[in-house]
């Protein structure tokens, strides 16, 4: 995949969903794993990697910060996203999940 800049966030996510990212993600720093909603799959930091992220910044305000990522889990055959919004998870630094997200690869 090529990196791309998207000017939304649900722009960036239509596409990533284009490109078999299909499962929506949300965090659950308490448990130091990211959860499908759906299905009920959690994968722990190790479960997964980061392929590519996105960054989004607001343009009036500061809280409509986010970051879109797309993850992949070879050992379980997921493609998904994530979306999470700056420093939403700041307070709990320690929390193994944000340390994953805050090692992102650069691209």
């Amino acid at each position: 995949m090529t990196h791309t800049n998207y000017d939304t966030v649900t722009e960036a996510m239509a596409e990533l969903k284009k490109l078999g990212y299909t499962i929506d993600f949300s965090m659950l720093t308490d448990a130091e794993c990211i959860i499908c909603n759906l299905t009920g799959t959690a994968l722990s930091p190790n479960d997964f990697e980061i392929d590519h992220f996105y960054r989004f910044e607001g343009n009036s305000d500061p809280g409509d910060q986010m970051i879109v990522y797309a993850i992949s889990s070879k050992k379980l055959n997921f493609k998904g996203i994530l979306v999470n919004a700056y420093g939403l998870y700041a307070e709990n630094t320690s929390s193994a999940i944000v340390k994953k997200l805050d090692t992102h690869p650069n691209h």
